[in-house]
Parts: C-alpha cells; structure tokens; sequence
C-alpha cells in the first residue's frame, strides 16, 4: 500500500489497528517510533544497479498501556515526515518486533490495516539460470552411480 493510500484509509477509521499475517492484532498500546524513508542502492546478482524507495513505519509496544495512538495523531506524524524529510509517496513496509525485527507489507481490510508477509527472490533469475518454478525430474532418469562423490574421503567437501 502506498502512503497516500494509507492516509486516504487512516482519514476513514476512528482508530488505528494492525493486524498480524496470524489474524491477531498488535496491542492496542502500540507507539509508532519512526516514520520515514529509506532508499536502498544495491547491485542485484546479475550485476544491475537498482535503487528503491520505501516509506517505513516502525511499531513498538512499550509497558505504556495508558496511550493508544489516534489516527489524527498518526496523520499529524506522517505530515511532520514529508514536511521535514521530504518522505514521497512509496510503498509502506512497517517493522515490528517478534522473534527479530520482522518486515511487513500494508494492506487495508475494512477495518484492520494488515501486516502482510514479505518475500525474498532474485531480481535476475534470467541472469543467474534459474528455472521457473520448480525443477521436474524423473528419478527413474537419474544415474546410479556406485561412488558417490560425497562419500568418505572423496574430498568434496
């Protein structure tokens, strides 16, 4: 979801709830410690430059159960960061904690803004020879060799 999307959502609801991949929602405590924009520069495996631009929100819960964050004061935020750094109209990734820092996507279901899973891939699969999907082999095709190359002392590992 892009922030100008979010912001459209976040003007319809009269409070702010995220929903986890697992159907439970992040506690109602919750603080948004950043908001902001993060470019990443990078080189793909097959040697091509690629630069992104994402908005990132960061969730936090704290033992401060006394706070619940409005949408007015999340709207107030979000102006504060393009007024201030410039943040542009990206795709949303939202951090929150669970076993590690985890990275989400943002959806909008009516009512829940969710946290949708992300995925890793290569972004030149064309260049690096890697099937689409997955790779069919027969096993009555494979060659039964009586030395493995694996085996003891073969030294390939």
């Amino acid at each position: 979801m892009k922030l100008s999307e979010f912001k459209n959502q976040l003007a319809s609801v009269n409070e702010v709830n995220f929903e986890l991949p697992n159907g439970n929602l992040v506690p109602q405590h919750f603080h948004i410690t950043e908001v902001g924009q993060v470019t990443k520069h990078f080189i793909d495996c097959g040697g091509t430059v690629r630069k992104e631009k994402t908005v990132s929100f960061q969730l936090w819960e704290a033992n401060d159960f006394d706070h619940r964050l409005a949408p007015q004061k999340l709207t107030n935020i979000i102006a504060l960061s393009e007024k201030v750094l410039g943040v542009e109209d990206g795709e949303i990734e939202v951090e929150y904690q669970s076993d590690t820092i985890g990275k989400y996507g943002v959806e909008f279901n009516g009512k829940n803004f969710t946290l949708t899973q992300m995925q890793t891939a290569c972004l030149a699969a064309d260049k690096c020879g890697i099937p689409e999907g997955k790779l069919k082999v027969k096993m009555s095709d494979l060659k039964n060799t009586d030395q493995s190359c694996c085996t003891p002392g073969s030294k390939c590992c």
